[in-house]
């Protein structure tokens, strides 16, 4: 057995390692087109006058990072013509996406929603496809780039680089809207975006890996459906049936029917903050808060909170387990949308807005770091990729679905009863996460633990 005081020094020099760097920058780039199509988009488009239902449809735009695991097999197994040969398969994606994000964001900058809306959201379209894109390479290129021991370290830097992109593209966004106007704003973010093609530039391409098993999941499945023989229709019937169909099998034949529990936990678990979200920056400019003080309180001091509230998560998970944490998590992010309630009614306190900002990013933080560690306990490692990617892309749908009717909410029956109807979205999330608790008690591991924990992974 090793000193721990050795042990202390291995864990720590895991950040040492140049593609844990690497993934430093490559979250933020991940991180930065979201909140531009998402809350600051609202800010921009309630600065330009259009109106809250039409506001709260623009969420809809979010719901592409949902949809991701469509287009992900081709990102996963198609060669980029020319600049593939170049960088690589994962690297050529990646600098495509960042490109097209990029490119997206000036479009953006250039057109005023105000008279030529259509046209605004089908570029902000564009970027979130773009942006999802990239998370699809990013992720995959997390998985593959480092052996096993490293991917703590990797996914703690993807995670503090994420967050702060987003206190870019929010408070620093809000930032130069105020004191320039909102196409300096967004042509600022789309050169900020060259910190991802820079990186995705420098980064070395992983070595791909595969495993028997993972070899003889993927030939039971395409026997069954793609059959024997050759031609085209075959051809595409067996890389779809490996691609797709394969994870989905392992991971109801490794639950059974409560499978269906789990997914629906991974469906509804973040609904209420994704339904207070679209709202949050239209809630602040109407109560009567100027975008500085947004961007102060909502934005960056927000962001300390998300920070303290993710810490706290990893211990909470480390000393009370991944559900029991939810269990508060979920709890605590339908308290927080009853304090904007109270918010709504109390009109435009600075101190109060803090107190409001505090508990609704403390909670977030928490909810986030528990969620996650518990999505990946789900994942099967043969498909890890592939599965998280599945599950990452469900547990935003129908929250983000909800969300888009939530000025249609707001205009029938104002702020205060918004975020009591925001809180009570977050019931089936307790009940959910109780009933998992219960069935697990009932059973010698949790559902969908991971068989092969210590099985190493190459290190390309």
């Amino acid at each position: 057995m090793k000193p721990k005081g050795a042990a202390w020094y291995e864990a720590l020099a895991a950040y040492r390692h140049p593609r844990v760097a690497a993934m430093l920058f490559l979250g933020f780039s991940a991180g930065l087109p979201f909140p531009l199509v998402f809350a600051t988009l609202s800010a921009l488009l309630s600065d330009a006058g259009i109106d809250k239902k039409t506001i709260g449809f623009f969420a809809w735009i979010g719901l592409t990072y949902s949809f991701k695991f469509l287009w992900a097999p081709v990102v996963d197994r198609l060669r980029l013509p020319l600049i593939g040969r170049l960088l690589g398969q994962r690297r050529s994606w990646m600098v495509l996406a960042q490109l097209g994000a990029a490119a997206g964001l000036l479009g953006m900058a250039a057109l005023d929603p105000a008279t030529d809306l259509q046209a605004f959201a089908w570029v902000a379209l564009a970027v979130a496809f773009s942006s999802a894109t990239q998370d699809i390479t990013i992720d995959a290129w997390r998985i593959e780039a480092v052996a096993e021991r490293r991917q703590g370290a990797m996914a703690a830097a993807y995670n503090f680089g994420y967050r702060s992109a987003v206190l870019v593209g929010g408070a620093g966004a809000l930032y130069l809207a105020q004191f320039y106007d909102w196409g300096i704003a967004y042509r600022v973010m789309a050169l900020c975006m060259g910190v991802g093609v820079v990186t995705a530039l420098l980064i070395g391409e992983p070595r791909r890996r595969t495993d028997a098993e993972t070899a003889a999941i993927e030939s039971g499945v395409v026997s069954a459906l793609a059959g024997g023989g050759t031609g085209l229709i075959v051809r595409l019937r067996a890389w779809l049936a490996s691609a797709l169909v394969a994870p989905f099998v392992e991971f109801f034949r490794r639950n059974g029917s409560f499978a269906i529990v789990l997914l629906a936990l991974i469906l509804t678990f973040n609904i209420s903050d994704r339904v207070l979200g679209i709202m949050a920056n239209p809630f602040y400019l109407d109560l009567g808060f100027t975008k500085a003080e947004i961007a102060s309180v909502a934005k960056i001091f927000g962001f300390a909170m998300t920070i303290v509230g993710a810490a706290l998560g990893g211990v909470l998970v480390a000393r009370y387990g991944m559900l029991r944490t939810m269990l508060l998590a979920a709890v605590m992010l339908a308290i927080t949308n009853l304090m904007f309630a109270g918010l709504a009614v109390a009109g435009p306190r600075l101190e109060l807005l803090a107190f409001t900002i505090s508990g609704d990013n403390l909670s977030a933080g928490l909810a986030g770091v528990a969620f996650i560690a518990y999505l990946s306990s789900l994942t099967n490692q043969a498909y890890t990729a592939t599965q998280y990617a599945l599950f990452s892309s469900l547990m935003s749908v129908v929250g983000k679905f909800i969300s888009g009717w939530s000025g249609v909410v707001v205009e029938a029956w104002g702020y205060a009863n918004f975020f009591i109807y925001a809180a009570c979205t977050g019931i089936p999330a307790i009940a959910l996460v109780l009933i998992v608790i219960r069935h697990n008690a009932k059973t010698a591991g949790p559902p969908g633990a991971n068989p092969a924990d210590d099985v190493p992974s190459a290190e390309g």
